[in-house]
């Protein structure tokens, strides 16, 4: 079978030419919309295997299903579609493919296009990089333009089931990235696979401890006494006047458990079954706390407000999802965090998922004792929060459409499509963002806002000059330059990573630095509305497009006034970051920003002491072992930086959770990043996470790898601590979003607060894999169950299995989730049990369950993957 037909088979000719006599341009709305409507856009990949490695080659295909031929000729109708690798084609069968910006791209017929009959189809292959091997390497919400008239997404892209308009993986060049220089050695997974990889997890466990004394995150010390208490309704909270917003909330916690308590102001040392919580000054470090159940009361001790709260965080752990009483072991339990910084970094500047989402992660962060929130607010495809004074932020800057003049909103991105109600669309009101910034504070969490620039801004720059243009048509002239982020003489040519040139904020003008002042200003008073103090602002500063800046009058005036350490193009980038350090610093304000925004180059800080801001943090992700910038965390620790490890293989919670083509996300720092693997992370030893390359190569020796010395940590106490990171390109909803955060979240929360015995410069696996046993249990038995009463969405993992000697063998990652299994193609299902008898040659289906009834993917046996 040739290459065109592997991907797609169609019944009629490639190209049929329509008869002029029945062919028409589009004039009627209804004939568009029929026309979208019938008509099939559809993609594909055709081989990652090419003569360049990292490329691939790929198909669009438009199929017309409806009674309406196209044209011949130029006609007056495109095609735009989302793609986030940077497509390129020669004009094949009368189609010229265009990339307009970021992701959208549009084929357009020529005077060559000879017409497409009913029941005709039309394809046009592509070339990019790098490989896809997901359906979410694709994106929904192709549409067809015509004319003045509305423009119509194609119905069979509309749709977040992606594999209605893409074709399948179902072969080896398809499912693997490249094969060459060195093959892919990732294993994509199947269902005999995942079986044996989770037999270790789901093998007998050699302890005495119980998933329901479990702890997570894991305590520093935990002494079961002997004997139980019942936690029931005759119990009461008592509390000083500081702990009242504590016990509040342990109060209603309960409650959504199934368990009503009373709570009384004072502490009553003589009574019975009284849950007690009280400041301790004598525990000195911050945060800690002391728990302790016997049969009367239930003591729990903070060194501060934060203290306390924990410790009645690992109460609330040691019980079910839904009570109205339970037993529970008598214990004392010591504990403090081992990083003060314990976050969360989530990106809804890429597409935006609404307050409840937000507020949901907030509160299943703070029961894993994550103190830390950080909210990118602002990207090329969005900005998401209310700027008092500046309506253009969100009024265009907010919502992706079909505009190219962007005056109306900013060009539609990531899958949105052509109309406003797209996926992806909205912000924060002011007043969301006091009553996130109050539910937060509440649960112990700071949230830290990034305004991200001066790359990654494009919608505060296409923002920003629809005001220009705005105020300009009113005879404002200085008032419309007051805010403007870029310079209309601006002739530099740059593409960045996202496939942008027009992204990058102007660091030479004043208005750039009155604009950044005008959002920390109104940032502040978001603050202070809440009660609470903005302490800290992440600048963002990353992947700056190179050539940026190059043929700028403004700068070049700038470079004119030879002011000091700014005397060229490679000067700006520190000059960027000082001019906001010093607004910060009359502020009060530290800053933060990702590690490539504070460097010169790989190797090369900027000078630390030029900031003004006496707190400046790099939140360090790119270790990609062989790009050899691994090493960034310990050479900005060293050169006086504070650093937060936010490492790309561990801790982006964006990649899937297995190698797969249904499995969500991108995979360039990890083939796949799974729970366990983020439970091995070892943030006291960078360099011991060092497993594999990219391609799936074993690492024996990283220096030789890199190919020069790999510097040591000399300033320990500058490592601030760990966040996980979500970045949601791939993400268009709020359920798809829990999915990818959720369980996954719960592992980086226990590397941020406890310290694993088994961690090392070489660690001790198998002391670590039997924590991971007991780990996944708790996780699946305790939990997810709690998530689902929380209305939380989670992942669950894909069932393996084998058939051996007629008997059915089936296990999953998380051991105590329920396994179901169809031989009738998911007509009925029944709960799998041991010994399970099937036929050699049976079809048989599996998924797990959840309690409450969710499914995970669905997998099969036999399971044909290459």
């Amino acid at each position: 079978m040739k290459r065109s037909q592997l991907v797609f088979a169609t019944t009629a000719a490639a190209l049929l030419f329509a008869p002029t006599l029945f062919a028409r341009q589009f004039s009627q709305q209804t004939d568009l919309e029929t026309f979208a409507s019938q008509a099939q856009f559809e993609m594909a990949v055709i081989s990652n295997f090419q003569d360049k490695p990292g490329t691939f080659k790929g198909q669009y295909r438009l199929h017309n299903k409806s009674t309406q031929a196209l044209a011949a000729g130029t006609g007056n109708w495109q095609i735009y579609f989302h793609a986030v690798r940077l497509l390129k084609a020669e004009a094949q069968s009368g189609l010229k493919l265009e990339h307009i910006q970021g992701d959208l791209h549009r084929l357009t017929p020529t005077k060559a296009f000879k017409g497409l009959a009913p029941g005709a189809a039309i394809s046009i292959e592509v070339s990019g990089a790098p490989s896809l091997v997901s359906y979410s390497d694709f994106m929904p919400r192709a549409f067809i333009v015509a004319g003045n008239l509305k423009p119509e997404i194609f119905r069979n892209t509309n749709t977040e089931d992606l594999t209605q308009f893409v074709a399948p993986f179902r072969h080896k060049e398809q499912l693997y990235r490249y094969e060459k220089p060195q093959p892919d050695l990732y294993k994509v997974a199947d269902t005999q696979s995942r079986y044996q990889d989770n037999l270790a997890v789901n093998a007998p466990l050699n302890t005495d401890l119980k998933v329901a004394d479990q702890i997570i995150p894991t305590p520093k010390q935990q002494r079961l006494t002997g004997g139980t208490l019942l936690l029931d309704k005759q119990w009461t909270i008592r509390f000083p006047g500081r702990l009242t917003a504590e016990a509040a909330y342990l109060q209603e916690r309960f409650a959504q458990a199934g368990l009503a308590l009373n709570k009384m102001p004072g502490i009553v040392d003589a009574a019975k079954k009284q849950i007690v919580l009280r400041v301790d000054p004598s525990l000195k470090t911050a945060e800690s706390y002391r728990l302790a159940l016997t049969d009367s009361q239930i003591s729990i001790s903070g060194a501060d407000n934060a203290g306390v709260f924990y410790g009645l965080q690992s109460l609330l752990s040691l019980t079910p999802a839904q009570f109205d009483s339970v037993s529970l072991a008598q214990q004392e339990v010591s504990d403090s965090p081992r990083y003060r910084w314990r976050g969360m970094h989530y990106d809804m500047g890429r597409n935006f998922h609404g307050k409840a989402v937000t507020l949901r992660l907030i509160e299943q962060m703070a029961r894993y004792k994550m103190n830390k929130l950080h909210l990118h607010l602002t990207e090329d495809e969005g900005w998401r929060l209310e700027i008092p004074g500046l309506p253009e932020l969100t009024d265009i800057g907010a919502t992706r459409c079909f505009d190219l003049s962007e005056q109306q909103c900013l060009l539609t991105q990531l899958g949105t499509g052509p109309h406003k109600d797209g996926s992806g669309n909205g912000f924060y009101s002011r007043d969301d963002f006091i009553e996130i910034l109050k539910f937060a504070n509440a649960r112990h969490i700071e949230v830290i806002p990034e305004i991200d620039m001066p790359g990654h801004a494009r919608a505060a720059v296409k923002s920003m000059q629809a005001r220009y243009q705005r105020l300009l048509k009113q005879g404002k002239k200085a008032e419309a330059e007051q805010y403007l982020l870029s310079d209309p003489l601006d002739t530099s040519k740059y593409l960045t990573v996202q496939n942008y040139n027009d992204n990058s904020v102007n660091v030479c003008m004043d208005s750039s630095y009155a604009f950044i002042d005008k959002v920390i200003y109104e940032l502040q008073q978001m603050y202070r509305a809440a009660g609470l103090k903005l302490s800290t602002y992440h600048m963002g500063g990353d992947e700056v497009g190179a050539g940026s800046w190059t043929a700028s009058p403004q700068c070049q005036a700038l470079f004119a006034k030879a002011l000091p350490g700014v005397a060229g193009v490679a000067d700006l980038k520190p000059y960027f970051v000082s001019k906001v350090a010093d607004l910060l610093h009359k502020r009060q304000l530290g800053l933060g920003g990702w590690e490539d925004g504070l460097m010169y180059d790989p190797v090369n800080p900027f000078n630390r002491d030029q900031f003004a801001s006496k707190q400046v943090y790099a939140n360090v992700w790119d270790n990609i072992w062989e790009w050899g910038v691994a090493d960034r965390a310990y050479r900005l620790a060293n050169a006086g930086y504070q650093v937060v490890l936010s490492h790309g293989t561990h801790l982006y919670l964006d990649h899937p959770n297995e190698a797969h083509p249904e499995e969500r996300g991108y995979y360039w720092a990890a083939r796949y990043t799974d729970p366990k693997r983020i439970f091995g992370y070892m943030p006291d030893h960078v360099y011991a996470n060092a497993d594999k390359t990219r391609s799936g190569a074993v690492i024996t020796d990283l220096e030789q790898l890199v190919g020069r010395a790999l510097p040591t940590l000399e300033k320990p106490e500058n490592i601030l601590g760990v966040q996980g990171q979500v970045w949601t390109e791939t993400i268009r909803t709020a359920e798809q979003l829990e999915q990818m955060v959720f369980p996954r979240l719960v592992p980086i929360a226990e590397r941020a607060w406890h310290h694993a015995a088994w961690e090392g410069d070489k660690a001790d696996t198998a002391a670590r894999d039997k924590s991971w046993q007991m780990f996944a249990r708790v996780l699946a038995e305790k939990e997810l169950p709690k998530m689902s009463v929380a209305g939380v969405h989670y992942y669950l993992p894909v069932v393996g299995a084998e058939i051996k000697n007629g008997t059915l063998q089936a296990n999953v990652a998380l051991p105590g989730l329920g396994i179901e299994y169809s031989l009738d193609q998911g007509k009925s299902w029944l709960r799998y049990q041991e010994g399970v008898q099937v036929s050699a040659s049976a079809e048989v289906w599996l998924r797990s369950r959840s309690f409450d009834g969710r499914s995970s993917r669905i997998s099969k046996l036999p399971d044909h993957r290459p």
